[in-house]
């Protein structure tokens, strides 16, 4: 399948081209094996494990809702018999009907947004339900977690032609944009006090940058919102400003000054996914072209610099076709992440502090060897989405 996503790209840089062809078969071919039959929904992982013979297998732990909703939100966009490959013989409209069917039993907001979501995108007849209950686990003047409140922002824009949401719209909208710390154009961990300590609520992660601007920018698509579209702008330059050398995308930012507080764990959802879906929803909706940062973000996906040996390979590759998974991270290995609590607690008091020594005792060489389904189902959205659709 070409979308004007994957087209633009193979015009771009043929090689990445295909690299993001073979990430979506992988895709496919991985999202399977997540599946859970008995229980109709994904498990939370699929992770390398030990036997107590010493075997080495992979192992599905746990189930998620939210992992599930986004599974649906980005196999939406495939034909249907493809979908039905990754939902147990149900199409992505079906299963979401499934996991609207359990939203009375949905107590996180998150949760029930994203799919709230994925039933305004299948065009689910009990919309209307499935609003309101986000609405009633979404309390007026309760502070929420930034991702969280992107998501319900994203659902609400997304329900706006064919439910009247306007009024709720206008409060996620606000609240998003209110909760930025002075004039810095990134987003905090949560949108008020009281979900995070105060000695690190500084600290933002990637996520909390991404879904805000991607929800704005596509508020913005939805009708004309310039301030959203500039806040969602600023975000984006600002994150692509500070990515690394070899096209991280960092984890840990300071609301309040906008620089890195600590890099790693780079993610691999990051690079091929979350970052790709927000800046594409960004420059469609009228935003700045981030084309060259995805790109380099792409890269990152095959090049691995933080594992590359003498010849500049990877030690180990991140992508595993043999497995059906991508490797979910490369970081430090230290323990209780040391690292990323001390430069948590010094930035406190001393923004831009670096703590250079501990780049050198903690180097980022350590693999995570596990995949979630979430990272499939925004690949999937990333680069099958776009204005075609």
């Amino acid at each position: 399948m070409t979308t004007t996503r994957l087209g633009a790209l193979a015009r771009q840089d043929p090689e990445l081209h295909a690299l993001a062809q073979r990430l979506l078969g992988l895709a496919e071919a991985g999202l399977p094996a997540m599946y859970l039959p008995e229980v109709e929904t994904f498990a939370f992982t699929r992770a390398a494990a030990v036997s107590p013979e010493g075997t080495r297998r992979l192992e599905l732990r746990g189930t998620s809702t939210r992992y599930a909703a986004i599974t649906a939100l980005g196999a939406r966009l495939l034909p249907e018999d493809r979908q039905r490959a990754l939902f147990g013989g149900r199409s992505a409209e079906e299963f979401t009907g499934l996991l609207v069917e359990r939203l009375p039993g949905v107590v996180n907001l998150g949760d029930a947004a994203l799919i709230a979501w994925a039933a305004a995108e299948t065009g689910h007849p009990k919309l209307s339900d499935a609003l309101d209950r986000v609405a009633a686990l979404d309390l007026p003047g309760r502070p929420q977690y930034t991702v969280e409140a992107a998501w319900v922002l994203s659902a609400l824009t997304a329900a706006r032609a064919v439910v009247d949401v306007e009024d709720r719209l206008a409060a996620a909208r606000d609240r998003l944009l209110a909760a930025r710390i002075g004039n810095g154009p990134l987003f905090p961990h949560a949108t008020g006090p009281g979900l995070v300590p105060g000695y690190r609520s500084h600290v933002a992660c990637f996520a909390d940058q991404t879904y805000p601007l991607q929800a704005l920018a596509r508020l913005h698509a939805s009708g004309d919102d310039p301030q959203a579209l500039g806040a969602a702008d600023a975000c984006a330059a600002r994150i692509a400003d500070l990515q690394g050398d070899g096209g991280q995308w960092w984890w840990h930012y300071d609301a309040r000054e906008g620089g890195v507080i600590e890099g790693y764990p780079v993610y691999s959802v990051h690079q091929h996914a979350m970052a790709p879906t927000a800046l594409f929803d960004l420059a469609e909706a009228g935003g700045t072209d981030f084309g060259a940062a995805i790109r380099r973000g792409l890269r990152w996906m095959a090049e691995v610099p933080e594992l590359a040996g003498p010849t500049g390979t990877p030690r180990e590759p991140m992508i595993r076709e043999d497995l059906g998974l991508t490797w979910r991270k490369v970081y430090r290995g230290d323990p209780k992440k040391a690292v990323r609590a001390a430069r948590g607690l010094t930035t406190r008091v001393v923004p831009n502090a670096r703590l250079a020594p501990l780049d050198v005792l903690f180097r980022p060489r350590a693999v995570d060897r596990e995949c979630r389904p979430y990272e499939f189902g925004w690949m999937l959205f990333a680069w099958l989405g776009g204005p075609q659709r």
